[in-house]
């Protein structure tokens, strides 16, 4: 009798791993000199990152990893230490990955698709720039404002290439949807939030991915993006603006009344018989830690002459708004209708940063494209 039960039990396992026919895709390879090293493969799903298996590497760093295919193209990471190499998979394929557990995540090799060699070379572009990022910050001979400058230029001319070489060139691949997707000091550095241009990046991966896989949570994700995006940089409307006379202060300034850090309000006109900069800004973007550090070398030259910093933040998060801003010495005020506030159509603020100066008799004196001409425009106001 036992020996029929064991015979069914046997017989129940072998027809249940025959009836595992879920597609699946391979991860294999080697990584040297990570022997007894733990390698991880994570799933970097749309909510988040999840361990997917793992394994403890022998002397050869030899693993594969087998993973039910998605049904959408999706995103995976093998991770070791903290450093991590990102693939893409949508189909049945093997993936080969070898590597060296000292350069793990940046000399490494993958053979299976076009795209993650594409995904590679973005990863080791963006090192390139934040090396170059590093670097620049680390320079204390350069001035903050051409620092500024520099650091501008550096990330334009990655998102151009970027732009150029691998979103617009095939919008419908994963790379393009990756590299979107990319930060640098914890920001992302196409902020469709924030950007026009950025949303037209978002739009076209958006609109290519919604027409191959339109019930793809990833799918529905960046449309809702695209959309947020679009209402977010969206220009106010162009109406005639009834000016409140009330804050219409000593004819020649239009006062702003909003909230600083503690809650107290602070207007701009109790600062009269200073040189005030007016600053429109966002902290929630990529550049603005290197605004704020040419504001603070100006602030530390000229405050002590006279000089004060209104500093409007038009950011949606609040509490992101409280922590960079608290640290810093001047009037910090946020405005939470962001894009359209009344002070944005009617200082008719364009571009993010935007910074004006007002002289000692509070009358608005100029309108400061160039932020390299700050430190000349405020020494002549002094």
């Amino acid at each position: 009798m036992k020996k029929n039960i064991y015979f069914l039990l046997a017989l129940l396992m072998v027809g249940l791993v025959a009836c595992d026919n879920t597609p699946k895709f391979k991860v294999q390879g080697e990584v040297n000199g990570a022997q007894d090293k733990m390698l991880y493969l994570d799933l970097s799903g749309v909510t988040g990152v999840s361990v997917l298996d793992s394994v403890e590497l022998g002397k050869d760093g030899s693993f594969s990893f087998s993973v039910n295919r998605p049904e959408s193209p999706e995103f995976y990471r093998l991770r070791m230490e903290g450093k991590v190499v990102n693939f893409a998979v949508d189909s049945t394929e093997t993936i080969t990955i070898r590597t060296h557990a000292d350069k793990f995540d940046t000399d490494y090799t993958i053979e299976g698709s076009e795209n993650n060699l594409k995904i590679k070379e973005l990863v080791l572009l963006q090192a390139d720039l934040q090396k170059e990022v590093n670097q620049l910050a680390q320079n204390r001979a350069i001035p903050a404002g051409i620092a500024q400058e520099r650091l501008m230029s550096l990330v334009d001319n990655y998102k151009n290439k970027v732009k150029r070489e691998y979103i617009f060139a095939a919008p419908n691949t994963t790379y393009a949807y990756f590299a979107l997707f990319q930060t640098m000091n914890g920001y992302m550095i196409f902020d469709p939030l924030a950007s026009k241009e950025d949303v037209k990046c978002f739009a076209a991966v958006a609109t290519s991915m919604n027409n191959t896989y339109p019930h793809a949570d990833r799918s529905r994700n960046l449309y809702n993006m695209v959309i947020k995006g679009m209402k977010n940089t969206r220009a106010p409307r162009q109406e005639t603006v009834e000016i409140d006379p009330n804050i219409v202060k000593e004819a020649d300034i239009i006062d702003i009344q909003l909230k600083d850090l503690k809650g107290n309000v602070r207007t701009l006109t109790e600062l009269k018989g200073k040189v005030i900069l007016i600053d429109f800004t966002v902290y929630n973007h990529t550049l603005s830690a290197a605004h704020n550090l040419a504001l603070r070398e100006l602030y530390n030259k000229y405050h002590s002459q006279g000089l004060e910093i209104y500093q409007i933040s038009l950011d949606a998060d609040e509490h992101f708004w409280k922590t960079s801003a608290d640290n810093l010495p001047w009037v910090c005020v946020r405005d939470a209708n962001g894009a359209y506030s009344q002070y944005v159509s009617l200082y008719n603020v364009t571009d993010l940063p935007s910074a004006y100066l007002v002289g000692r008799d509070n009358v608005l004196n100029s309108r400061v494209e160039d932020i390299k001409e700050l430190d000349a425009k405020i020494k002549s106001l002094l």
